[in-house]
């Protein structure tokens, strides 16, 4: 087919919206790593119109923008060689480069680059600002807005609605909580934000050197129980990455842990010496004894009755997508059952969704707890949701085909996950298949044991009670702004 096209972006949607003569094409697609839209295709005979919209609902939720990435522009039968500048729409910036679609956050190319943003940290830095009864949420470094922050946000908006909330997102496609304002990283906004919020509460470290003004306060929840070895810990001395470590946890007031346990550990990895430790459980598992399976099951549009597993591994040192040890669509059919796909939040921006028949890639979803609600079954290998998933009281395997390597190269354990993990640990999808099929009663005690070691205090009001202190420490107040 031959035609000749023309594109424009129009910012009243926004959308693309592609333009041709000849015959009217099949079908037209933009494709990116983690969004796909399909075309809306009108006309035909002599010409025809192609419209894409440039925002996407998933999860039941909202429609946003598209997340920041590349997307493949591809109309049936047409080759596309159009260029559009750089321009800014309603909730993101975008470039069409041929059949390229190149999608950004919605900042001014202005603050672009390493100088500009040195700017905006001296104008902020500055703090002529008054503080505001406001707190600077941040988790996984604005990849999502989920985990202890998120659980910590709403019981705050519950509690203490008069406080304001902004939430660090790296786009508008990142879902922020009702009522919290999201900025984005590198924004003017997202410099004012950091800067006025009276409290900070993060899951991870705080990065483009942030610096405390007087009356500031920052809540260091981290992101889960270790198993592997952390930050000081870590196998080989870098005294470069020593004075990283206890720079970045001098900035932090007080460190919030699950258990006893990984209180223990944090302090010493992160030589958090003489500053409040908080042992109240994990906000985020709240859900797991107060949510409602059947609605999420239902947003990810699994029937009712279908067994669920869910694959969750952690993250490799030395690869940047998530690991390769298992065949999900072998798996589903293999046990008849719908799988959850779950990379590690270092996965979701370099990786793309997996495809297949009874396969949902859910590394993209909000949060991580309501999918370990609706799971039957976990399968993981050195991840933290082992310590979180020990609450629902469901099965647990450990598919760890590379524990040699990881254990002994990349980063070594606090302790020998063979000798106490709480179901079984199998090196091949084989085993895994296997195991899947066994009676999961043989590992009761061992079970019973892991709860009572790291989740003692998982008893749906941790976040009730890290509030709670939140607000009697005066850190933010419950009423005013």
């Amino acid at each position: 087919m031959t035609s000749q096209t023309t594109a424009r972006f129009d910012p009243a949607d926004p959308q693309l919206v592609v333009q041709g003569t000849g015959a009217r094409p099949a079908s037209a697609t933009l494709t990116g790593r983690r969004a796909h839209v399909a075309g809306r295709i009108t006309g035909g005979g002599k010409t025809w119109t192609a419209r894409f919209p440039l925002r996407a609902a998933r999860w039941g939720g909202p429609e946003l923008p598209l997340p920041a990435g590349e997307y493949s522009l591809r109309i049936d039968g047409v080759e596309l060689d159009a260029q559009l500048p750089l321009r800014l729409l309603p909730g993101l910036r975008v470039e069409l480069r041929g059949d390229t679609l190149v999608v950004g956050p919605p900042i001014d190319p202005i603050y672009d680059g390493a100088e500009a943003q040195a700017a905006l940290e001296r104008r902020y830095v500055d703090h002529t600002a008054p503080l505001e009864n406001a707190v600077f949420f941040e988790s996984f470094y604005g990849r999502g807005a989920g985990c202890n922050p998120l659980a910590i946000d709403r019981e705050l908006a519950r509690t203490a609605p008069g406080v304001i909330r902004y939430w660090s997102v790296v786009d508008l496609s990142v879902r922020v909580p009702e009522g919290a304002i999201a900025v984005v990283e590198g924004s003017p906004e997202w410099w004012r934000a950091r800067s006025v919020a009276r409290l900070l509460v993060v899951n991870d470290w705080l990065r483009r050197r942030y610096s405390r003004r007087k009356g500031q306060t920052v809540l260091q929840t981290w992101h889960g129980t270790p198993l592997k070895r952390l930050a000081l810990h870590r196998p080989g001395f870098d005294p470069r990455r020593a004075g990283a470590v206890v720079r970045e946890s001098l900035r932090w007031d007080v460190l919030l842990a699950q258990n006893p346990y990984a209180a223990r550990i944090l302090r010493k990895a992160y030589a958090f010496l003489g500053r409040p430790l908080w042992v109240e459980g994990y906000p985020r598992n709240d859900v797991l004894t107060t949510g409602d399976v059947a609605a999420v099951r239902a947003e990810l549009g699994i029937s009712p009755g279908e067994r669920v597993l869910l694959y969750a591994p952690t993250w490799r040192d030395d690869r940047q997508e998530i690991v390769d040890f298992l065949d999900p669509v072998a798996l589903a059919s293999e046990s008849g059952s719908v799988v959850l796909v779950r990379g590690h939040s270092r996965t979701l921006l370099p990786g793309h969704d997996l495809e297949g028949a009874r396969v949902i890639d859910v590394t993209g979803y909000p949060d991580t707890a309501p999918l370990l609600l609706a799971a039957d079954a976990l399968i993981t290998d050195y991840s933290s949701v082992m310590f979180d998933f020990g609450v629902t009281g469901k099965p647990m395997y450990f598919l760890v085909p590379d524990i040699e390597h990881y254990r002994g190269q990349l980063r070594g354990f606090y302790f020998d996950l063979t000798a106490h993990a709480p179901g079984p640990v199998v090196r091949t999808q084989d085993e895994l298949v296997a195991a899947l099929a066994a009676d999961p009663a043989a590992h009761a005690e061992r079970y019973v044991a892991w709860t009572a070691r790291f989740n003692a205090r998982d008893d749906g009001r941790a976040a009730e009670r890290v509030v709670a202190r939140i607000l009697d420490r005066g850190f933010v107040k419950a009423t005013g702004r």
